[in-house]
């Protein structure tokens, strides 16, 4: 579904072998020289590329990870992200996330309007279909927004002329002013020839990330489907923004669906005196960053599971 060309392959290092790189800059007019391999550079050379780390185990099921730098701009980001989503889907990860801020790379979720926000992200959306997914497999995306009257707004503005499938997970009802939608029945919305699923920004109505879920369970569980999430803003759901006794529902993804995902690029900045970045990019470990300067970045923390927003905020920030 994906073509892409890894700057490393298994097959290029002797068995039992691990290199570890320290942060250094790009020499060489863009190359970068790794164990007597040399290999074009996807990053500028006045860029610094954290530690990059190549494995390979000797009983022949070799892996390969490379540490990926702190995206200089959206161009990269999506490139960074499509590489991502590719390597999940060949290990057969059917769930996905992607979760990044769209009012600017250094921003947080409400420092731009809502509209706008979701605009940008539509806009975003449509770029990395146009960078990832090849022509034969447009009319097998299936690309849900949260109401109908998104859909109308995407033919009209980012997806004008384009041949994916558009559709929706809710449609409005009476009480829509209240906060109620109609939801609308999964099965009936997809077709035997849909492949992947992308989701736009399902986190405006509590209902648009149920509705996910049952696309999920409908749709993608035993079948080669996969599904990506975009910018579903879900550490809402993890951090237990929405109270449990309010929205059981909503509270009990955390139990029956969110252990399913696999965040493949996700970007979260922290604001105030312990400014930082949670960064990850699949199938890198989970990263905290700090900027330094306006293009430079220091890794203060790494691990392999998700850590908390608040662990980040209140514990590995203070103490680096």
């Amino acid at each position: 579904m994906f073509s892409f060309s890894p700057i490393i392959t298994p097959s290029s290092l002797p068995s039992s072998t691990v290199l570890k790189l320290e942060t250094f800059s790009l020499k060489n007019g863009g190359f970068i020289r790794i164990g007597g391999i040399t290999a074009p550079s996807m990053i500028p050379t006045s860029r610094k590329l954290a530690r990059c780390s190549v494995s390979a185990s000797g009983d022949g099921n070799a892996s390969v990870q490379t540490d990926i730098p702190f995206p200089f701009d959206y161009s990269e980001l999506l490139e960074q992200a499509k590489v991502a989503v590719e390597l999940a889907m060949k290990d057969n990860k059917q769930l996905m996330e992607i979760e990044f801020p769209t009012a600017g790379l250094e921003s947080v979720p409400g420092d731009g309007e809502g509209g706008i926000e979701m605009t940008g992200s539509m806009q975003l959306i449509r770029e990395f279909c146009d960078l990832s997914i090849s022509a034969e497999k447009i009319t097998r995306t299936r690309i849900f927004f949260p109401e109908a009257n998104e859909v109308d707004f995407a033919r009209q503005s980012a997806f004008s002329g384009a041949s994916f499938k558009l559709d929706y997970l809710t449609k409005p009802s009476f009480f829509q002013d209240f906060g109620f939608v109609e939801k609308v029945k999964m099965s009936d919305r997809v077709k035997a020839e849909d492949e992947l699923f992308v989701v736009a920004y399902p986190y405006f109505n509590v209902n648009e990330m149920l509705v996910v879920e049952e696309l999920y369970k409908e749709a993608v569980v035993n079948t080669e489907r996969k599904l990506i999430i975009f910018n579903g803003e879900l550490d809402r759901i993890r951090s237990g923004y929405y109270p449990p006794f309010f929205y059981p529902k909503l509270a009990g993804l955390t139990k029956s669906f969110l252990p399913s995902m696999e965040t493949v690029y996700y970007i979260h900045n922290f604001k105030g005196r312990d400014r930082g970045i949670l960064f990850r990019c699949y199938p890198g470990p989970w990263k905290v960053l700090r900027r330094v300067g306006s293009s430079k970045f220091v890794c203060l923390h790494q691990q392999d599971t998700m850590p908390s927003l608040k662990e980040v905020a209140l514990d590995i920030l203070p103490k680096n």
